[in-house]
């Protein structure tokens, strides 16, 4: 299948799924993927090699893992 076939496919479904369309892309699945892995112990130079990237630094662009902001960070603001 064409990449463009698959990103219109994906567009369509996001579309119906009410996702919003102009916010999805196949990347987001990478993002998706790689987080996933990582938050279940994968390990990064596995990810790498599933996303088939070259370097590792790519690849430690799609893990959001260091994006959470647990509740502990929260308390320590005071009003």
């Amino acid at each position: 299948m064409p990449r463009t076939d698959a990103f219109r496919m994906l567009k369509r479904r996001a579309a119906v799924a009410g996702i919003g369309a102009n916010r999805i892309c196949c990347h987001t699945f990478r993002d998706a993927g790689i987080t996933a892995y990582s938050e279940n112990g994968g390990a990064l130079e596995h990810a790498q090699a599933i996303a088939a990237h070259e370097n590792p630094r790519t690849t430690k662009l799609y893990d959001r893992t260091a994006d959470a902001v647990s509740v502990d960070e929260i308390e320590r603001i005071f009003i």
